[in-house]
């Protein structure tokens, strides 16, 4: 029976492996609720969540732009181009240890002052304890073997969950994106639409 048990080490190996994303998103849940600014810093790639967020951001507004026939299409390209400028400017001011918190909290940034739909449901990290990571385990999704995304909350429609990516680097797991459910991505871009419209009237008045 020896020979079985080097398929039985590669198995239980990366079983282990499958399941150090999930500890390092207890952790993470843990400094969310204990508002822990410093291990946030830590652990998440700031750089490539605020493109993350632009990028949502600016599709959603380009989305809205297609779908308005009254806009003629270089009108579209020049609010297109507008969107991501803007957005650019605002993810460095707006996507902070404290703003992840928030959003990770309970899937909505009141920081940002968006209102929350009124049908939309909390979707934050509710891992107060270890019971919890199984449900998270199993839906989680391993992209080769440095990434895993994983939805939360894990029970929840596709359209209301706030969508986990992260990535291996060195020995730890650490968070590189954010994907904004529904409600939150047409909230964000429809306050960016409102800005750049708020902009171009100041423009044309002078």
């Amino acid at each position: 029976m020896r020979w079985l048990a080097i398929p039985v080490a590669i198995a239980l190996g990366w079983l282990l492996f499958t399941l150090s994303p999930l500890w390092a998103l207890y952790d993470l849940a843990r400094a969310v609720r204990a508002r822990d600014v410093a291990y946030v810093e830590r652990h998440v790639n700031f750089r490539t969540l605020r493109l993350s967020l632009v990028r949502q951001t600016t599709a959603a507004v380009k989305a809205a732009a297609d779908s308005n026939p009254t806009l003629e299409p270089r009108e579209r390209q020049q609010l297109s181009d507008a969107a991501v400028g803007l957005a650019l400017a605002l993810a460095e001011t707006m996507v902070t240890p404290e703003t992840v918190i928030d959003l990770l909290d309970d899937g909505w940034p009141q920081r940002l002052d968006l209102p929350r739909p009124e049908a939309q449901p909390p979707s934050g990290l509710n891992l107060d304890r270890v019971g919890k990571l199984v449900p998270y385990y199993l839906m989680s999704e391993m992209r080769g073997f440095r990434t895993v995304v994983i939805p939360v909350p894990p029970e929840a429609a596709r359209i209301v969950q706030t969508r986990i990516r992260m990535r291996l680097r060195g020995w730890s797991w650490r968070l590189i994106d954010i994907e904004v459910n529904e409600a939150l991505r047409q909230r964000m871009a429809a306050g960016l639409a409102k800005t750049i419209a708020k902009a171009q009237q100041g423009l044309g008045r002078n």
